[in-house]
């Protein structure tokens, strides 16, 4: 990764480098050639204008005299050469003396065009390979031609200046790669160390050692990824713990009921000549720890499809008041055995059908209310209550039992946990009763909490979301 991203900056740099002097120098000859051909025009007319007011129609090489000074003026301080010639191309004035021209004839494209009538240019290779630029313009008397003004000029110095500066921008841009390439190599180290630290957590969080953690600092979105890779490994070593501890504490609630079972069992083979009522003591005690056995199983069997998503909710429209009923009625006879006086204080209210899965709710309430009785003393009570209003419909289940510890509130819907252990194993209570229900009613988007209602009993306060289909 850390060569791909080096490879990947050097060679967007270097394009666009390459594109930038390809541009600049393209621009930079563009401009100097355009700037000296206008120069040499302007020179170029100014003498064949100049000439026109003084030749009159005198055309002779012997006029030659009276517009050399003007010629010679006009180029004074420049590289350039002039030369003027008739309408013959015969040369009246040179100001280059050492190539004996005058009177001679001089043929060039730019002077014959001139002589046509244009203003012409001529870009061309010299000898010793140099450039020069020609440019040609008519000398007109009276709207005739008269002749033609011939300035030429090398271009080394521009060709020198071009090269020179398209050398400074490729020393400029060796040097920018360098600094790039040394800045991409410190960057890549900076973001791909991280990187390589977070494989290797997540490579240790693949062979299941979640107590790995990477090192964090500032406030950059690697960072950030930081943080979060330390925030799943802490939710993934709470998950592993939450596991084994499931996993603990449901072998150790089955191994009880089995142990009760393999004890009564080897009571029955030892033993000689057992009364018919014993040995139906003994079958009477194996099939309490069965039944207990599969409730268990059978609860352990809800919370992994809860855990799994497998229980998808079915919604329908439910009236509560109807489902509380059914739970009532299904427990009253375990409370009147032990006197235990179970009411509801809704009949008087009208509730509108409300969303839920029936199933999941109904279990949910039941839990609540046979743990209610099962913890409330002989003769107490357990009292059930509903109210709503726009957004949330509440059921509060109250009871008279010895209540719950303020430390202990809210481990009662741990897996397995009891308040108290011994009797809760007398009751013939599994510890995943509030569990279950507390997933049911999460399920919902609800909530669930328990306080004490004064020095004993307690109230269970169940809030579902009041979502209700127009009828």
């Amino acid at each position: 990764m850390r060569f791909t991203m080096i490879a990947t900056y050097l060679a967007i740099i270097v394009a666009t480098l390459v594109l930038m002097i390809v541009y600049i120098i393209g621009l930079l000859s563009e401009s100097l050639y355009s700037s000296e051909t206008i120069n040499m025009f302007a020179k170029a007319n100014i003498i064949s204008e100049t000439i026109a007011d003084v030749w009159s129609n005198d055309t002779s090489a012997t006029a030659a005299d009276r517009f050399a000074d003007i010629v010679e003026r006009s180029l004074a301080g420049t590289s350039i050469r002039g030369v003027v010639t008739n309408t013959s191309y015969t040369v009246l004035y040179d100001t280059n003396g050492e190539s004996e021209l005058i009177g001679k004839v001089f043929m060039r494209d730019a002077l014959k065009r001139a002589l046509d009538g244009e203003q012409a240019e001529v870009i061309s290779d010299g000898e010793s390979d140099m450039r020069m630029i020609s440019v040609a313009v008519p000398i007109e008397i009276g709207g005739d031609i008269v002749g033609g003004v011939y300035l030429a000029e090398t271009v080394n110095t521009i060709d020198d200046t071009i090269h020179s500066t398209q050398t400074s921008l490729i020393v400029f841009s060796a040097l920018i790669i360098i600094l790039i390439g040394m800045l991409s190599l410190g960057m890549s180290y900076i973001i791909t160390s991280p990187m390589e630290e977070f494989t290797a957590a997540a490579r240790e969080i693949s062979k299941g050692n979640f107590s790995v953690r990477v090192n964090v600092k500032g406030q950059s979105e690697i960072s950030q990824m930081g943080e979060t890779l330390n925030y799943m490994c802490d939710e993934l070593e709470q998950l592993e713990e939450k596991r084994r501890k499931f996993v603990s504490d449901a072998s150790h609630e089955l191994k009880t009921p089995m142990a009760g079972i393999k004890l009564i069992c080897d009571s029955l083979v030892s033993a000689e000549n057992l009364e018919p009522a014993v040995v139906k003591e003994f079958l009477s005690d194996m099939s309490d720890e069965v039944d207990r056995l599969t409730r268990i199983v059978e609860r352990l069997l809800v919370l992994t499809k809860l855990d799994a998503g497998g229980n998808s909710l079915k919604m329908e429209e439910c009236d509560i008041k109807v489902l509380i009923n059914q739970v009532v009625r299904k427990l009253t006879p375990m409370a009147t055995a032990k006197d235990i006086v179970m009411y509801t204080d809704y009949h008087d209210r009208n509730f509108a059908p409300i969303l839920i899965d029936y199933d999941k709710i109904y279990e949910a309430i039941y839990n609540i209310s046979d743990n209610a009785i099962k913890y409330s003393p002989e003769g107490g009570y357990v009292h059930i209550d509903v109210t709503a209003d726009n957004d949330y419909l509440t059921i509060k289940i109250e009871d008279n039992g010895p209540g719950i510890p303020e430390g202990e509130r809210d481990r009662i819907f741990e897996r397995f946990y009891r308040p108290d252990d011994s009797r809760a194993r007398d009751t013939g209570g599994t510890g995943l009763g509030l569990a279950i229900t507390k997933e049911a009613v999460l399920m919902h988007n609800g909530t669930i909490d328990v306080a004490n209602v004064s020095e004993v009993g307690s109230v269970f306060t169940v809030r579902l979301p009041y979502k209700v289909n127009a009828v």
